[in-house]
């Protein structure tokens, strides 16, 4: 191999660390991830150390698929216990800031009782001064707000805590990423760099653009063993498939679980990238079916499974910008997405409902998302509305139609839409499953369960479809694919309630004879 000619291999893939936990949303901005590692993960180590047999025998447990487990093997508990350690010692400011954070909510609870504030603010904790502000809504509801940009000038930001895996995607699913740490395996190069490193760019800009091991090896500031294990990831030709461009009109292809690219000749978008690596399956597009430059990356929320940093780190050099929703700046459950991003080295526009981004040939426009956030007050979310080639495209992730009427002010708005891609997970994961490190009282389990992450069933489709009055009907697959097991953790049959939802709205449609369609793998329409 000519040593200036090299591209990285199709199935690369990285795994973004924190504390060797994957990087997701609320892992990744400052303060829901001081709430994570002190409430979640220290408690998840502490608890596998007590009974490593127990963790190891429920994560392979088929019923507690997506549980709070560690699958470690007992025999590398030492090295469990000095991840714990660690964390502990140098992360005992971030662990401290957490525990001030519930201390400020009991400080509040007891004192805010609709009278002035300003007495308080002497009584939070030290941790906390000058990064929250005491406020009541029009309730007298007492809340602090954070002051999120100034969060990330302290020691509560670390970027000592990231650091990334390099292997190659075997087709094996991996450990669930919100329970099990990474640890350093043979077979596995380990780079303790932060994910906004400039070497990490250039690495994943090898699968379009050749380069030359010396410059990687430079850029990823490696060692002459590190230097070697990534020479095999390198190959003398690259794998980008002949068709990841178009010549004329228009073009929708489907990734798989929340992605689409929408092209024309002129430019491509992509929503919600959550791509496979592994090129030899043959059975769904992948990174390398992907344009060799995206206009825009659409994220409509920051759930795990959406705004996913390990296919975003691979993009990185070859987007134009990422378009966010606008969070409701510094509620606890609503962290910026802009913020995270832009620390991890990314272009970033952040928009709020009715937000036009213009693209050559084309526009996007914001627009509203309700529900599935368990009636958090989350506002970082949002559904697209995209004007591509003549075709106008609703794309509406996980947004659920618990209130039709949005949608008629849609369509008053922007139109009738062509196609509308919805989101039918309708009996999803309670409150406490992904929110449980951010709740500072304890909230009864019937009350979780009311709480869900849910998209729309059968009639809650039929209403936005209505609403709409949308040419087309796709249904995302939700977690289906089984490359997706390690976020999604989800199993479903024919008689599973969700699925039986999705056979019905198809049946709805059909007998108005709206041509609609239940996605897997991979789906291609053309115009």
């Amino acid at each position: 191999m000519a040593d200036e000619s090299l591209f990285l291999r199709s199935k690369v893939i990285v795994e973004p660390l924190l504390d060797r936990f994957f990087a997701w949303p609320y892992t990744m901005a400052p303060v829901q991830s001081a709430m994570n590692l002190a409430f979640l993960q220290v408690p998840l180590l502490e608890s596998y150390l007590q009974s490593p047999q127990v963790h190891v025998a429920a994560s392979n447990n088929p019923d507690l698929r997506g549980g709070y487990f560690i699958n470690i093997a007992e025999e590398r508990a030492d090295e469990v216990r000095d991840l714990l350690a660690g964390i502990k010692r140098d992360r005992a400011a971030i662990l401290r800031f957490a525990e001030a954070i519930a201390e400020g909510q009991e400080l509040l609870r007891a004192n805010a009782t609709g009278f002035d504030l300003t007495p308080l603010y002497p009584k939070l904790p030290s941790e906390l001064g000058g990064l929250v502000e005491l406020a009541y809504d029009t309730d007298n509801q007492a809340q602090m707000r954070f002051i999120e940009p100034l969060v990330y000038t302290s020691d509560v930001y670390q970027e000592s805590r990231q650091s990334v895996q390099l292997s190659f995607e075997t087709g094996i699913e991996r450990p669930f990423i919100l329970s099990t740490p990474r640890l350093a395996t043979p077979d596995v190069l380990e780079l303790d760099l932060p994910f906004r490193h400039p070497g990490l760019e250039e690495l994943f800009k090898a699968r379009v653009h050749p380069t030359g091991l010396a410059h990687l090896r430079d850029a990823l500031e490696l060692n002459d063993a590190q230097a070697e294990q990534l020479r095999g990831m390198l190959s003398d030709r690259p794998s980008l498939a002949e068709d990841r461009h178009i010549d004329a009109g228009g073009r929708i292809r489907y990734f798989g679980h929340a992605c689409l690219v929408l092209q024309t000749p002129q430019a491509a978008i992509v929503t919600d990238p959550f791509i496979s690596a592994d090129s030899t399956a043959g059975d769904r597009y992948t990174l390398d079916d992907l344009p060799d430059y995206m206009d825009l990356v659409l994220i409509t929320h920051g759930h795990q499974d959406h705004i996913v940093l390990e296919t975003l780190l691979q993009l990185r050099g070859r987007i134009g910008k990422i378009v966010v929703p606008r969070c409701s700046r510094g509620n606890l459950a609503d962290p910026s997405m802009a913020l995270m991003l832009k620390h991890q080295g990314f272009p970033v526009l952040e928009v709020d409902d009715f937000d036009e981004i213009e693209f050559p040939g084309g526009k996007v426009t914001a627009t509203p998302f309700l529900g599935e956030h368990c009636d958090l007050d989350i506002r970082a979310k949002s559904t697209y509305w995209a004007e591509v080639a003549g075709k106008k495209v609703f794309i509406g992730a996980d947004s659920s139609g618990i209130e039709p009427s949005l949608y008629r002010y849609i369509k008053k708005h922007l139109g009738t839409a062509d196609m509308a891609f919805l989101g039918m997970e309708c009996d999803g994961a309670p409150l406490t499953w992904l929110y449980q490190a951010l709740l500072t009282i304890p909230i009864t389990k019937k009350m979780s369960n009311s709480r869900k992450l849910s998209g729309s069933n059968a009639e809650q489709a039929a209403a936005i479809m209505t609403e709409l009055g949308a040419g087309e009907a796709y249904v995302y697959a939700m977690g289906e694919e089984p490359w997706l097991g390690h976020v999604m953790a989800t199993t479903y049959t024919e008689d599973t309630y969700q699925i039986k939802q999705i056979e019905e709205f198809l049946n709805w449609c059909k007998e108005r004879g709206i041509p609609a369609g239940h996605l897997y793998r991979q789906q291609e329409w053309r115009w």
